[in-house]
């Protein structure tokens, strides 16, 4: 059988009679809706889409790209009202092309990142189609992330028709691959951003600390939730040492030189290239660096990068915290930039918990493998799934006054750093 597993947000619109893309998708990342978010805030429509959805309303959402689209496109309105184009994450157009054009569908976990699924009642919500004037016939049907959707059209593999079987935004899918199948379990994934979901049972926790409320899984009749927060730029900064400011050829040596800075150079860089998200959502946001001195080094500026990482899943766990009224006593850690020890264990100290990484870091695919497999059939249920391989385990070692006083001045360099991006 076939899992997928995708980018939640990006979007794309598509002509279900030439099964064409009328315009580029636009990724999860991009800021270009911005003025359509604003329209809405100023209209006072915010707490209606957080009441119904659990999210924010934020450029990184699937509902104003899916505007953008149809407002840029010959005749888009006109068009998708009659019935001619449909709406998608990945997901659904990847299922659109590898049925053939039979099956326009997605999972609970991707629809949650539309702002337009109501999480609460489980269904497409007519009210918030309606504010952004999109045709609810373009939106996918809704199905669990684990059964049998269709199967493969014959041209695609050799006349072969394959399952598909398992389908779960990466996010999601990684927390499953990661077996936090309990209340309280949570992980973080260190990609191009960082991304933390908390399992918080059958029951959504609504949050007052700046995170959204989401799906976590689809699964045989009965769906889960979770707490989210999203760090827009992470691994990403990363890169922008490597590609921008050349600072090494490969990002893997950010750990070597990250050790030979200087204990305590008092650099922060706050990355906020493309605004900050969870629990700010300041979109107008921009980076910045302090603390620099004629002695800073490149070491130092790497050493800051990566801590910075490290800064923003603890702004993101002490939401959670405060939001759910338990500490964190480990974090599930998954993705490229998990792979780095000086971060895990700076992490760990930052957090004052324990971090555990799998031998096995790529935790989405492995989510989405479970997914198809337990659909068909590969695994009888989620206890069936094997152990996996011993896990890496770091703890903390910094005093908490120490790591509690490194984290203020990051918060003031947040601080700071909003307040110059300020018009």
């Amino acid at each position: 059988g076939i899992g997928i597993t995708n980018q939640r947000e990006t979007t794309v619109v598509w002509n279900k009679e030439t099964n064409l893309p009328v315009y580029n998708a636009i990724v999860w990342q991009s800021r270009q809706t911005t003025g359509i978010c604003d329209e809405l805030k100023e209209k006072g429509y915010e707490p209606l889409f957080q009441s119904k959805t659990g999210l924010r309303i934020d450029p990184y959402f699937s509902a104003t790209k899916v505007r953008w689209i149809l407002d840029r496109i010959p005749n888009g309105q006109k068009m998708a009202e009659e019935g001619k184009l449909l709406m998608g994450t990945i997901d659904s157009w990847l299922v659109w092309c590898l049925s053939g054009g039979k099956v326009h569908i997605t999972d609970y976990t991707n629809a949650s990142r539309t702002l337009l699924y109501n999480i609460f009642e489980k269904k497409w919500d007519e009210e918030l189609c309606s504010i952004l004037n999109i045709p609810m016939c373009m939106l996918p049907e809704v199905r669990d992330s684990s059964e049998v959707y269709a199967k493969t059209a014959p041209y695609h593999f050799f006349g072969h028709e394959i399952p598909i079987a398992g389908i779960a935004g990466d996010q999601q899918s990684a927390l499953f691959g990661q077996k936090c199948f309990n209340k309280g379990d949570v992980k973080n994934t260190y990609g191009t951003g960082c991304f933390l979901l908390m399992n918080t049972g059958e029951t959504p926790q609504r949050s007052s600390h700046g995170l959204v409320t989401t799906i976590a899984c689809g699964y045989r009749g009965k769906i889960t939730y979770a707490l989210e927060g999203s760090v827009f730029v992470a691994g990403s900064a990363i890169q922008w040492l490597r590609d921008e400011m050349h600072f090494f050829p490969k990002s893997s040596m950010s750990e070597e030189m990250a050790s030979k800075a200087h204990q305590n150079s008092g650099v922060y860089i706050v990355p906020a290239f493309t605004g900050l998200g969870a629990p700010y959502w300041d979109d107008r946001c921009r980076g910045a660096i302090f603390g620099l001195t004629r002695g800073t080094s490149v070491e130092d500026i790497t050493k800051a990068t990566l801590e910075s990482l490290a800064y923003q899943t603890r702004d993101v766990l002490d939401a959670m915290t405060e939001d759910c009224g338990t500490p964190i006593k480990c974090l599930k850690v998954d993705g490229g930039a998990c792979t780095n020890n000086y971060l895990m264990q700076f992490q760990s100290d930052l957090l004052q918990c324990d971090i555990s990484r799998p031998a096995l870091i790529e935790t989405t695919a492995l989510g989405a493998a479970y997914l198809a497999g337990l659909a068909v059939g590969y695994w009888k249920d989620i206890d069936d799934l094997s152990s996996g391989t011993e896990s890496t385990e770091f703890h903390p070692v910094m005093k908490a006054e120490e790591a509690d006083m490194l984290y203020s001045k990051w918060q003031k360099a947040v601080e700071a750093a909003r307040l110059f991006s300020k018009e």
